[in-house]
């Protein structure tokens, strides 16, 4: 066959078109190329294997082969699990750990203490809104007295300024001096916002430290359980104080 036969042969070949993608595989992706076939034949030989190796290893495995694992896992709800082995901590052990806790547990309340002492130095323990949750008694001799009293007579003050239990001058120191500190009401507003705002965060300061002495009194009382001494349980243990327990006296040499 001549050069130029094989040449006009090949001219009037049709060119090579892929084939269409028939609707129904079309959720399964683009037809597979050549060279997608050669991976994907590595990859099922690769598997094959792979198959082929874990069936020999379990043919040649020793029926009455024994190691740990056997012991120390189950299936549980068809789930394999491996049980963890429990650490070995002798009683002295236990009770070092404890002391440790509670040392740390009450570093931690007795800086809290320190927290609470600071704020209520600040807060000279005023109430949020700036009147007193106490009642202030005036005592009188007669019914009459009773009726014609007069608190800010009485005070020797403002009547706006009866109603404070803190910064409240006389008639003569106001006569003598300006008013000091603010005396816009929105501006009273917000410093009383702030002064609540304190007052909560002490009252969850002083919530932190009684749940911290809780804590330390229940280490402290399963400490004491680790003594090989007889003992009667007298009180359960409730979210607000530990068990208490009746030891038996033992003289100590």
């Amino acid at each position: 066959m001549s050069a130029a036969f094989r040449k006009a042969a090949k001219a009037r070949q049709r060119p090579h078109r892929e084939r269409a993608q028939p609707a129904a595989r079309t959720k399964l992706g683009l037809l597979e190329k050549k060279k997608d076939y050669r991976l994907r034949a590595h990859d099922y030989h690769k598997k094959q294997n792979a198959l082929r190796a874990l069936q020999k290893k379990a043919l040649d495995k020793n029926p009455d082969e024994f190691y740990f694992k056997m012991i120390r896992a189950e299936v549980k709800d068809g789930v394999h699990v491996i049980k963890q082995p429990k650490d070995e901590i002798t009683p002295e052990q236990v009770k070092l750990m404890r002391t440790q806790d509670i040392k740390y547990v009450e570093m931690k309340r007795v800086a809290e203490a320190k927290k609470i002492e600071r704020l209520k130095a600040e807060l000279h323990l005023l109430d949020a809104a700036g009147s007193g949750r106490g009642r202030h008694l005036f005592f009188v001799d007669t019914e009459r007295e009773v009726k014609e009293f007069d608190i800010a007579a009485h005070l020797d003050t403002l009547p706006e300024l009866v109603d404070r239990v803190y910064n409240r001058p006389t008639i003569a120191t106001l006569q003598r001096e300006t008013v000091k500190g603010p005396t816009d009401p929105a501006h009273l507003k917000k410093l009383a916002q702030q002064r609540k705002n304190q007052y909560d965060l002490l009252r969850q300061r002083i919530e932190r430290e009684k749940a911290m002495f809780v804590i330390s009194q229940k280490i402290q009382t399963r400490k004491d359980l680790l003594d090989k001494t007889h003992k009667v349980k007298v009180k359960k243990e409730t979210t607000t104080g530990p068990a208490i327990y009746k030891f038996k006296f033992q003289r100590k040499r």
